[in-house]
This record gives C-alpha cells, sequence and structure tokens, in this order.
C-alpha cells in the first residue's frame, strides 16, 4: 500500500459543498475526484464533495457525473447541512453568494471562495463572521489565479512592510494591449480577436474598463497594508481609450503599454490605490508579461523587489489555487487551527487620487512658430509641473509635441492639461496617458 492510500485509510472524512459550476467549478470537482488519495495524503482529510449547487439543473454537465455527488438548484441546502464541513464558492457575483456565505460561516463551515467583486465589496462582513464562529475563509483563487499573492501578503510578509503593489491582473486586458502592440492593431480590432479567441466576454466591460482589475487592487491594497479598502476606494480608468497611435508612441520611446493595478503608501502614510493604463520602461520586470498572462510585483523594506508571475484565468489555473486553499483548510479542520485573520489594525486613511503622485505623457499638436514652446512651458510652470523630456516634430505650420513630466500630483497635472487646451497655440491634445517607472 502506497503512502497516499495508507493516510488515506486512517484520515478523517471532510464532507464538500460547492456553489457554482461554471468552468472552475466543473474543474475543480474534477480535479476533486481525481486527485483525491493524493488530497487525503496532504491534507490529512479524505475530502468528498457531496454536494453541488447549479444555476441550471436540465444544463448537461459531464465533469460532475460521478457516483454520491447531489447536484441542485437550492444553495441554502447545501450551506445548511450539518453533515458538510467545507463550501467553496465559484458562483460568482454579490448575491446570493454573499447571503450563502454568511450562512455556511454561522453554521460552523469554513469557506474557500474566489469572489473578488465580493470580497471587494463585503470582504470585511465576511472576515468578521469567520473570526466570529471560528472558522477560515480563503480566497487565493480571487486575485491572479492561480499565481500565489494571496498568501505571500498574507502569511510570507507579515513581519515586514509593504511599500508598493504594482500588477498586470486582468489577462484580456492585457491580451488586447498585446496584440496593439505586436501588430499595430487598433483597439476595437484586438478587443474582436480576444473574443473570438475566448479572452474577453461577449459584454467585455467589466475587463477593459477596468472594474474586474479594481477589485482585485481593493483587495491586495488591503492586504499589502493591514486596512480594509474597498472597490469603491480605487481609482479607476480603463483601456477604451488607448489607440495604436499611443501604443506606437510608447514603442517609440521604448516603454510598453498596461493596464496597472498600483497600491502604495504615500509619505503621509495614507494608501492611495488606482487602476488605469500606464506607459512602462521596457526594462521593468511587468513590461514582458504578455498575452493573458498575469504578473504582482512588490516592493517591501526588507525583502526589496518580488515578482509573481503566471496564468491569471481559466479553469485549471483557478481550480489549482482553490484546491490549494481547500487543503489548507482541511489541514486545520483535521489538525485544530486557524488561518489569519483579517489584519486591518493600521487603519490607514484613502488618499484621493488628485493628491496622487505620478507623471504624465501628453501629445500636442501646435502652431508651428517661435515661442510655442515657451507658452507651453510657462503653462507646466504655472502648476509647479517639471517637464523631463520634449519631443517635437513638425511639419507646414503644425507641429506636435510630446511632453513627459517629472513626478506631481495628479490634481496639478490635470489642471495643466485643462489650461493646456485653452491656450491659442496648441491646436488639440491629442494624448494624455500616465507614465509609470523609471525616473520620477
Amino acid at each position: 500500500m502506497n503512502s497516499a492510500k495508507r493516510a488515506q485509510v486512517h484520515a478523517p472524512l471532510l464532507k464538500v459543498g460547492m456553489l457554482g459550476a461554471g468552468v472552475v467549478g466543473g474543474q475543480v470537482a474534477r480535479l476533486l475526484v481525481e486527485q483525491n488519495s493524493d488530497l487525503a495524503a496532504r491534507s490529512g482529510s479524505q475530502l468528498e464533495l457531496v454536494a453541488i449547487c447549479v444555476k441550471d439543473l436540465k444544463k448537461p454537465r459531464p465533469d460532475l457525473i460521478h457516483s454520491g455527488v447531489s447536484v441542485t438548484s437550492d444553495g441554502e441546502s447545501i450551506v445548511n447541512d450539518p453533515q458538510i464541513d467545507i463550501i467553496i464558492e465559484v458562483m460568482g457575483g454579490i448575491e446570493p453568494a454573499r447571503s450563502l456565505i454568511l450562512q455556511a460561516l454561522k453554521n460552523g463551515k469554513s469557506v474557500v471562495t474566489a469572489n473578488k467583486a465580493l470580497l471587494a465589496q463585503h470582504g470585511a462582513e465576511l472576515y468578521e463572521a469567520a473570526a466570529d464562529n471560528g472558522v477560515d475563509i480563503y480566497f487565493e483563487a480571487a486575485v491572479a489565479g492561480a499565481i500565489p499573492i494571496i498568501r505571500p501578503l498574507r502569511e510570507s510578509l507579515a513581519g515586514d512592510q509593504v511599500k508598493r503593489v504594482i500588477g498586470i491582473v486582468n489577462g484580456t486586458t492585457n491580451y488586447i494591449l498585446s496584440k496593439m502592440a505586436a501588430s499595430g492593431a487598433s483597439f476595437e480590432s484586438a478587443l474582436k480577436e480576444a473574443q473570438e479567441l475566448g479572452f474577453a466576454e461577449a459584454d467585455p466591460t467589466a475587463d477593459v474598463e477596468g472594474f474586474d482589475a479594481a477589485a482585485k487592487a481593493a483587495i491586495l491594497a488591503s492586504l499589502a497594508f493591514h486596512s480594509r479598502v474597498t472597490a469603491a476606494d480605487v481609482y479607476r480608468e480603463g483601456i477604451s481609450d488607448v489607440t495604436a497611435d499611443i501604443v506606437r508612441i510608447a514603442n517609440e520611446m521604448n516603454h510598453v503599454v498596461k493596464l496597472l493595478a498600483i497600491a502604495q503608501l504615500t509619505d503621509d502614510g495614507r494608501i492611495a490605490v488606482r487602476v488605469h493604463p500606464a506607459l512602462l520602461p521596457k526594462e521593468h520586470p511587468l513590461a514582458s508579461v504578455r498575452d493573458a498572462f498575469n504578473a504582482v510585483f512588490v516592493e517591501a523594506k526588507s525583502a526589496g523587489e518580488l515578482m509573481f508571475y503566471g496564468r491569471g484565468a481559466g479553469g485549471e489555473p483557478t481550480a489549482s489555487a482553490i484546491l490549494g486553499d481547500l487543503v489548507a483548510v482541511a489541514r486545520h479542520r483535521a489538525l485544530g487551527g486557524l488561518g489569519p485573520k483579517e489584519s486591518s489594525y493600521a487603519e490607514r486613511s484613502i488618499a484621493p487620487m488628485g493628491e496622487t503622485e505620478t507623471r504624465y505623457l501628453i501629445r500636442l499638436n501646435v502652431n508651428d512658430r517661435p515661442g510655442v514652446l515657451a507658452s507651453v512651458a510657462q503653462v507646466f510652470a504655472a502648476h509647479s509641473v517639471s517637464i523631463q523630456t520634449v519631443r517635437q516634430d513638425g511639419s507646414d505650420k503644425l507641429a506636435e509635441l510630446i511632453v513627459v513630466t517629472h513626478a506631481a500630483v495628479d490634481a496639478a497635472l490635470s489642471a495643466t492639461v485643462d489650461d493646456l487646451r485653452k491656450l491659442d497655440v496648441v491646436r488639440s491634445v491629442e494624448t494624455v496617458i500616465r507614465v509609470e517607472g523609471g525616473a520620477n
């Protein structure tokens, strides 16, 4: 008898219920059955999937067909079943997921969830319910799929001081921007290809307008800075206004365009958290993250710079993170103890975007005549914004200026752009995009 089978014979039985059976849920169910002996050996418990809640009972679900599993559309029957020890939630959305998870926690069941939107909006309520009832809530799969980032922030870096977290946390937008950079395609064309290949939903709003990344940014900021941060605290811009020209100019400057989720401490100890497209130097580690891959770059006081990279979505990668959490939770059920509780002791406030330091690239069409550059420079000076570089191309009395600023508060940069639009020598402000990385 091999070691896995010996472990399974002596391990206590823990029953698992699952809410949701889509792409991720189907893979979790399959892997939980296929790898049952190994998971028992690793967790110290026999893990038996006994019930699954689905939205449509009539839909064929070949991955869920195996003996002993009850398939129902009644989620309450699963979370209220006294025989079930652990709940896996992969249904997504706010309700009924929130109510079902709260009920499961109150019933003394540990929970594994991949629901980033729920955690970003109601995380504090769920963490308190878990603590009050002496059970675990784990959520590694909520951010960046298979990439281990939640546990490092919750546990590995708990003895350090995280200064900044910057990440590419949405595979759809990264695929679109990678395609635009590689082929010169327009945003619309790259989006269409992403939809045809299954990287983007029919309604891509949550991805391309930054809502998905904002939810993940809120979770990362909460963990990194030991404070409660919600999705509503995150400044958000999407990539729908990124043009082929912007991507081309970035390349000419040895930069790439990425949708970045950024959370950092300000000099006065507040949290600045934002999601927006930005130029990133090609030498930055995140610049090489292409297609649908994700990566998170962490800067800590003692550990220095850390990079976490991998597949940020998909059935199997996400299932991998869920099963890792399941093993951790099962160990606690079998052997005693609990995982880390919410750490929000710092109670840091949120810095408004207008008070957050960043850099701008501004592209202007101007009249090509003496004194234009001086007039433009005066506008920057009036708002105490320092110019780092200026590039000028001109023909037929019309010139293009590309200005990259030094770091300044966003409100001053935005006011500078507004006043440039009013300047009589400026025909149009063609491009405004933030710049991250490199010298300030």
